[in-house]
């Protein structure tokens, strides 16, 4: 497995943990890491774990150095590979849990907003969309992920004003399913592969794909519409447009 991602199945459970010796930024080349250890696992496996090896962080979202770089055409590049592994983990056959044991920024958020169930520990860190504090709109892909899992007050708090949750916050919000002290996590997380083996797999499949099709659907819509070079382009030219006060 790529440097950043692990994998290991043990039990019919694979367990994928990011670690890239920092804060598990989502560049493209961890993005396609994460994307190809999804793709064993629909193979190897029966349920997945999603987790973070890095203490007190699950990811810093997307790599804002590209971002800074001017270069449009990996921007666009590692957007899009976010929300095509976004949307991918919505659909995915198998149980997907997501365990979140710190800061998790955006992309971050996304991925832990697509799994099945998602666990969260007690602590200071916070998740959510942060985008509009520091100077970017969230693309609609992301809000139509968030829209399907977030209460609507939450959700429009996090999508216009950049408000980010602490775990108790985010259960309330919709963004975690489960939150218990950081000791209780590990005994958490094996309740939750307990109580997912017991579900009959092949209808969980159709299950999910039945109920998340309009949000996926939308998803797929935004990211044709808006992650391609000219809309973004086009986005950028509105976006130095307007008049910032002093």
């Amino acid at each position: 497995m790529a440097v950043g991602v692990s994998f290991e199945v043990n039990d019919g459970v694979a367990r994928i943990e990011l670690d890239d010796g920092k804060v598990n930024v989502m560049s493209t080349s961890m993005l396609a890491a994460i994307g190809a250890a999804f793709d064993r696992a629909e193979k190897e496996a029966e349920i997945v774990v999603l987790r973070s090896a890095r203490p007190g962080i699950f990811s810093a979202g997307f790599d804002l150095k590209v971002f800074a770089s001017g270069d449009a055409a990996k921007s666009l590049e590692m957007v899009r590979a976010g929300a095509e592994l976004a949307l991918r983990l919505m659909s995915h056959p198998h149980p997907v849990i997501g365990v979140m044991e710190g800061h998790a920024f955006p992309m971050g958020t996304f991925l832990l907003l697509a799994c099945d169930v998602r666990l969260g520990a007690h602590g200071p860190h916070r998740m959510g969309l942060n985008e509009v504090a520091i100077g970017i709109a969230p693309p609609s892909f992301a809000i139509e992920l968030a829209r399907s899992r977030l209460h609507p007050a939450w959700l429009s708090r996090t999508v216009t004003l950049g408000e980010m949750y602490e775990p108790e916050d985010a259960l309330t919000a919709g963004l975690l399913d489960r939150v218990v002290p950081p000791e209780a996590i590990d005994s958490a997380l094996a309740e939750t592969v307990a109580a997912l083996r017991a579900i009959h797999r092949p209808s969980h499949a159709i299950a999910k794909k039945r109920l998340r099709e309009p949000a996926m659907d939308a998803m797929r819509a935004a990211i044709d519409r808006e992650l391609t070079m000219a809309a973004y382009a086009a986005s950028n030219r509105a976006r130095s447009a307007v008049a910032v006060p002093c």
